[in-house]
């Protein structure tokens, strides 16, 4: 039985927390490796709505192990937020069930802070993040000055790594005139939160190689999606990790054999979430349209969100940087109704057609989308829980969009429900 990765293959928002809830009924194991709680997924199980940004999908569910891997950079407090929130839920949460790499970095309040005021200070250049302190946690991880969750265990250690941490931070701070931070107020809030966390702290890395050693399924869960990547995205215009599946062997411990199929989610449409290039954005009744239907609005900051056609040329580069074996397409019941449909299937820049988004930043801003369009249906969707049950203009084009992206649809989710799914391949039987 092959594990599974699942990650996104637009710009994130593509309905991965659905079906990694779907599929963990098949797995034994979740792990969460890479991102922080900037990443929202949306649950909705037998009519209960569970928000979730920091822990993997898989903790709604019973008898289930959900793992936060070194991958993540991990705020503390937002965890134990998210803990008690689920629980008073009545989702059972513990030790028992939910780890945290040992090693994963922690996002602390200076991050944050620095994080909004060179945000603030980019002006009409805003990258459009979070402010939750993402990126500067990842900067602190690379350049080897970062505080782990296992640093927590030695007081004096702590104390010393956060004023060699605040000697850099505060330059910044100072330089964007924004207020300094002292040691204590990372080190008061810091001994108050590590009673709370550090049980769930672990030896992530040989867990799972235990698991994997008994026969255990594992489902690796990413965030946000391809076309956000570090190296692979719209930069500068992405999140701070690598979001394709090649990071869920060293965002969990495991080697890269530990994978063996990897689930891109993408949606019937696209949105995006943020600045950057959007060649397909629509700016018209049809893409407020598709917003209210498909109801994009943000799960962790509540921005509206971007929408437009599907771009075949972006899926199709997330599937080869990626290594996305098969496809999940999700909202397919958001385009019921329309007269027509479109799709991109080119872009043309300067006079030239390109099959690929080009890295340039300047090149990405200037792309036009070259459209094919298709007559749309006007049965519902929603609700189809099997291909029999999808109008015929509805299977046509998502067997055009197979085409199209060269991978095949593995699944096609109609509704935020999570049984509202239909499954054409079993990635874990493949």
């Amino acid at each position: 039985m092959a594990n599974v990765a699942v990650v996104g293959a637009q710009w994130g928002d593509e309905g991965k927390g659905k079906i990694v809830d779907w599929l963990s009924s098949r797995a034994d194991v979740v792990v969460r490796f890479q991102g922080g709680h900037n990443a929202g997924h949306t649950l909705v199980i037998n009519g209960v709505t569970y928000k979730l940004s920091l822990l993997p999908s898989g903790v709604v569910r019973q008898n289930k192990l959900s793992i936060v891997g070194n991958g993540v950079v991990f705020d503390p407090w937002a965890f134990i937020r998210e803990v008690n929130s689920i629980k008073e839920q009545g989702v059972d949460v513990s030790p028992a069930n939910l780890l945290v790499a040992e090693n994963v970095p922690l996002i602390l309040p200076v991050h944050g802070a620095v994080d909004r005021a060179r945000e603030e200070a980019r002006g009409a250049g805003k990258i459009g993040t979070t402010g939750r302190g993402i990126g500067p946690a990842y900067e602190d991880k690379v350049a080897r000055r970062a505080i782990r969750l296992c640093d927590l265990t030695d007081e004096a250690v702590l104390k010393e790594k956060v004023e060699a941490l605040l000697a850099h931070h505060n330059l910044i701070l100072r330089g964007l005139g924004a207020a300094e931070m002292t040691p204590a107020d990372l080190l008061d809030p810091l001994r108050e939160i590590t009673p709370q966390v550090l049980p769930y702290a672990s030896v992530v890395w040989k867990k799972l190689d235990e698991l994997r050693r008994a026969g255990k399924r594992i489902l690796f869960e990413g965030a946000q999606g391809s076309m956000l990547d570090i190296d692979h995205g719209t930069y500068p215009y992405v999140t701070s990790s690598n979001t394709v599946a090649g990071n869920a062997a060293a965002g969990s411990g495991m080697g890269p054999r530990a994978v063996g199929y990897v689930l891109g989610i993408c949606k019937a449409y696209t949105t995006r979430v943020g600045s950057g290039p959007f060649p397909t954005e629509l700016f018209d009744e049809v893409g407020d349209m598709i917003g209210q239907r498909g109801r994009e609005f943000g799960t962790v900051t509540g921005r509206k969100r971007r929408c437009g056609w599907f771009d075949a040329v972006m899926v199709r580069q997330a599937i080869k940087t990626g290594g996305i074996d098969g496809i999940a397409l999700t909202k397919l019941d958001v385009l019921d109704g329309f007269d027509e449909i479109k799709v991109c299937v080119g872009y043309r820049l300067d006079g030239q057609e390109l099959d690929y988004l080009p890295a340039n930043a300047a090149a990405q801003a200037r792309v036009e989308p070259i459209y094919e369009t298709f007559e749309g249906w006007k049965d519902s969707t929603q609700g189809a829980r099997s291909w029999a049950e999808l109008p015929a203009q509805a299977v046509k084009y998502v067997r055009h969009v197979e085409e199209l992206i060269q991978a095949p649809v593995a699944l096609l989710s109609t509704s935020p429900e999570r049984d509202d799914t239909i499954l054409m391949n079993d990635p874990f039987q493949d």
